[in-house]
């Protein structure tokens, strides 16, 4: 056998191997998948990848190079299909609802909040034809020079219940994020204060908390509800001339296995994702697998 043929066979062996052990994980027990974009934004290529890893789980934002909730309707149903054909759940539907700078309360910005409402209601019902009822949300973005004020977090509070109101029958999940007006624990632990509605809760990105300069974890997840943690993000990040920069799962500084340690324990039973944004020269689904196959070691010591 010459030797590129055997190179060939040993990483197939191995990557059988993988799998195999991969399968005997609690898998179920924490419900991992990955958002499906960071493999491939064509939904079958996405599907295979998770198949092959025995993932049953996907989170979805873009298919076919384009945002979900600017897709046909129609496109989204067979986006549907195909993962209903791999056994693949979908566990959260990516929306860029609330993704925008606050609006003033001028006749521009109602009309700017018109649009966001529109943009709601056809991501309800693509969250009910993808057969989920979490959705992926914001709470507005800080603008160039903009610092957060009373004034505005009390309106978005005020925008959120009203969000609230209108998705009753889904559950909206505020990712935390760089720029944003909740950007660290401390700050999704206020807006879940003065936001009490059972259907708004947490994308919870202990990363993005980082960036913002807290420690994410242990204290920036200690200033949340466990309870109103809906869905979790897994990357990794490291420090780069004092700036958060992402790496490869098991390459930086955050602690996935105390992280996910301390939600189970603390009884999450939602859905994780795995969202590298960490990109190899080799391309994002080398990425992401790498990332994928780094998990392992850590949920096997769960």
């Amino acid at each position: 056998m010459n030797r590129p043929t055997r190179r060939e066979l040993l990483a197939q062996s191995a990557a059988a191997l993988f799998v195999r052990r991969l399968q005997a994980l609690p898998l179920a027990a924490i419900k991992l998948g990955i958002l499906t974009d960071e493999i491939d934004d064509d939904v079958l290529t996405a599907a295979k990848f998770l198949t092959e890893y025995n993932l049953k789980w996907a989170e979805i934002r873009n298919i076919w190079n384009q945002y979900n909730t600017e897709q046909p309707i129609a496109k989204v149903r067979e986006a549907r299909g195909i993962l209903d054909e791999h056994g693949i759940k979908v566990s959260v539907e990516g929306t860029g609802f609330f993704k925008i700078p606050l609006p003033p309360e001028t006749p521009e910005g109602r009309k700017k909040l018109d649009e966001q409402w529109a943009l709601l209601d056809r991501a309800l019902e693509r969250a009910k034809a993808f057969g989920t009822g979490t959705l992926r949300i914001f709470t507005f973005m800080l603008a160039p020079g903009e610092q957060p004020s009373d004034a505005s977090y009390d309106r978005i509070y005020e925008l959120t219940r009203e969000a609230a109101r209108r998705a009753k029958g889904f559950r909206l999940a505020i990712e935390n994020i760089g720029g944003g007006h909740v950007w660290s624990g401390a700050q999704a632990g206020e807006l879940l204060k003065h936001v009490k509605e059972d259907n708004v809760g947490m994308t919870w990105d202990p990363n993005n908390a980082a960036e913002s300069g807290e420690q994410s974890f242990p204290d920036g997840y200690r200033k949340l509800d466990p309870a109103r943690i809906f869905h979790v993000h897994v990357r990794d990040f490291k420090h780069r001339d004092g700036k958060v920069v992402w790496t490869a799962v098991g390459a930086g500084e955050f602690d996935n296995l105390g992280h996910i340690r301390a939600l189970l324990k603390d009884g999450y039973q939602g859905t994780f994702s795995l969202e590298t944004h960490w990109r190899d020269p080799k391309g994002k689904m080398f990425s992401t697998e790498t990332s994928i196959k780094a998990l392992l070691p850590i949920i096997e010591k769960v």
